[in-house]
């Protein structure tokens, strides 16, 4: 199963090719944050947004973001999965 995970936005640390370091659940990876820019809405430090497979594909408030979370939490594996996945990617 493939999850989109909120994520913060802790520093942009590509501005070139738009990356940004992302903490979900207290694991940090670079994530790209380019399409955001379509909407000419950026990311940036302190936003959340919802990740899948390395890219964030929107901003959400906080308070959408912490529900969503509570609600992964509680799928059991498949939120533990997309978490060990996200563990082992790598974008630099």
């Amino acid at each position: 199963m493939c999850l989109a995970i909120p994520g913060q936005v802790i520093e942009i640390v590509d501005d070139a090719n738009r990356l940004a370091k992302v903490d979900v659940a207290g694991v940090r990876r670079n994530v790209n944050v380019g399409l955001l820019d379509e909407d000419g809405d950026a990311a940036q430090p302190g936003d959340w947004v919802l990740i899948h497979v390395g890219f964030a594909l929107s901003k959400v408030d906080e308070d959408e973001a912490h529900a969503t979370l509570s609600l992964l939490e509680r799928m059991g594996a498949d939120y533990e999965q997309e978490l060990e996945e996200l563990k082992a990617s790598v974008i630099e």
